[in-house]
């Protein structure tokens, strides 16, 4: 092993940032950072452009078999490369999988990766080595535009809103970022550039909390007469722009973002972003939020779908990656451009706002095949859209090779020919082979799939699947309803089952219990 794990209870940033590199391989039960395959890099660098949606079923995309909302831009782009079937992220929920698409790190070994809250300090402290930082370290010049969701700040206080915003995703490998800090349901409502909140008034400072800050204070408790979309549970805190959030803020109105401008500023700095860096090798991690409730588009989708405001979102989505592509296009890059569209963990229609996404759905299923959905382990959670493009060197088709969006760090390494310090990227398997639709490649034989880090797991080890519930959060809403319990550990085989529908663990015990050892002995090497 390249590096021993530090005791897990010193509570340093430092030890922190130590202990994300200096994971546990366990080849003999998962294979890591290296591949089979020998790879030349290219003669000239290539440039790298990955789009994680958010929220974003299967069954949500044209091309994926969806019926509800035309996506022509995401279809085109399968058109002209590799369109994936077996491909996951590695969570059922947003700050997890963004944890280890950047660091090739599974969030369940590092804790308090969950959702992270508002002030939440940064998750990945600063000198990790990260997809970004490995790629910047070989000549590439990077940037984030979009969502975020992994803390800023160090610990234990968190982000100064009104100061430096460090460590965030300067400290950590990116030259430049334009982020939406956690998400558009959470406060504040800001972008922050680089290090500071944009356009934020120094004599009208950012106050943020998880409490009322005064009994007089506007929140959707108080205040369910302000709200243009009613909340049930989760986002009573301060409204704004007609909407409750999680969390509750004041001050900052100069610095406060409209829900309906979002998706224009993510395809107006991609744009700006790509001509700046036209002639230099380019990594560029865009990350629009559109269909992550509250489901706000901008006026020109508003009502454009039948599905109400999250088939709209899904059109928006569309429109902002097409712009990204055109503007490929445009700078004559498409051909030394790899692009990767995916997502970070699968769809949900109702997340606590009623906008009546359930209703509207007609025969449009988010899901496709598959069973569950965000905040699970079953395949609609981590079985996602995944598309890989680059005319020229990709071949046009669909691949049946089992990938994951933990994997882009060790891969894009791999190509590049890019050095990967020691321990770092541990959990990250180089399938760059199959990314390039190479006959000869086999991506990956097993993975692992967690929840939100409440203790539920999914194994998959070739076409079968373990699933392993510790947690009460896996009853998912058609369970609940049917007061249905589920069984601690369920085994499926995806091949003539990927709905999940049909525990076979009693009639293959012995594959069962080499899983659930293969499993823990996995999670234990963390």
């Amino acid at each position: 092993m390249r590096n021993q794990p530090i005791s897990p209870n010193c509570p340093s940033t430092l030890h922190l940032a130590s202990l994300i590199m200096g994971i546990y391989s366990l080849v003999s039960c998962i294979g890591v950072g290296t591949s089979a395959h020998a790879q030349k890099p290219p003669a000239k660098l290539p440039n790298i452009v990955v789009i994680m949606a958010d929220d974003l079923g299967y069954g949500d995309v044209g091309c994926y078999g969806g019926t509800g909302v035309a996506t022509p831009a995401i279809d085109d782009l399968a058109e002209r490369g590799l369109r994936f079937t077996q491909a996951y992220c590695s969570a059922g929920t947003c700050t997890p999988t963004r944890f280890s698409l950047l660091t090739g790190v599974y969030a369940f070994r590092v804790p308090g990766s969950g959702i992270a809250p508002p002030n939440s300090p940064a998750l990945i402290p600063a000198g990790t080595p990260t997809i970004a930082s490995v790629l910047k370290q070989a000549g590439y010049h990077t940037g984030i535009i979009g969502k975020w969701h992994l803390g800023l700040g160090a610990k234990p206080a968190g982000p100064d809103w009104n100061g430096k915003l460090s460590p965030g995703p300067l400290e950590i490998g990116f030259d430049d970022a334009l982020i939406l800090p956690t998400t558009n349901d959470r406060v504040p409502p800001v972008l922050v550039r680089n290090h500071h909140v944009e356009n934020l008034d120094p004599n009208d400072p950012l106050w943020v909390g998880s409490q009322r800050p005064t009994p007089e204070h506007h929140d959707a408790r108080s205040h369910p007469e302000s709200l243009r979309m009613t909340t049930v549970s989760s986002h009573l805190g301060t409204i704004h722009n007609g909407l409750g959030r999680i969390g509750y803020f004041t001050g900052g109105k100069t610095a406060l973002f409209r829900d309906e401008d979002l998706a224009d500023r993510w395809a107006s700095e991609s744009n700006r972003w790509l001509h700046e860096h036209a002639n230099d090798p380019f990594f560029l991690l865009v990350t629009p939020h559109s269909l992550h409730a509250p489901r706000i588009v901008n006026e020109r989708f508003q009502g454009t779908t039948k599905l109400g405001p999250r088939g709209d979102a899904i059109a928006e989505l569309d429109w902002t990656v097409g712009k990204v592509v055109q503007t490929l296009d445009d700078l004559n890059l498409i051909e030394q451009t790899l692009i990767v569209f995916c997502s970070d963990n699968g769809p949900v229609l109702i997340d606590d706002y009623q906008d009546r996404a359930d209703e509207l759905l007609g025969d449009h299923d988010p899901n496709g095949v598959f069973r569950g959905g965000k905040y699970n382990v079953y395949e609609g959670a981590t079985r996602t859209p995944f598309i890989v493009s680059m005319p020229g060197t990709i071949p046009v088709g669909e691949s049946g090779k089992m990938v994951c969006t933990i994997d882009l760090a060790a891969s894009f390494a791999a190509w590049v020919g890019a050095k990967i310090p020691d321990g770092a990227l541990r959990d990250s398997i180089d399938v760059m082979p199959s990314l390039l639709g190479k006959t000869e490649a086999t991506g990956r034989t097993e993975l692992v799939q967690q929840d939100n880090g409440w203790g539920s797991f999914g194994y998959r080890k070739g076409q079968w699947k373990l699933v392993r519930c510790d947690s009460g959060a896996m009853l998912n809403s058609e369970l609940k309803m049917k007061k249905k319990q589920i069984p601690k550990y369920a085994l499926y085989h995806l091949e003539s089952d990927p709905g999940e529908t049909e525990n076979v663990q009693a009639d293959n015990q012995e594959r069962a219990n080499q899983m659930k050892k293969e499993l823990q002995q996995i999670i234990d090497a963390g």
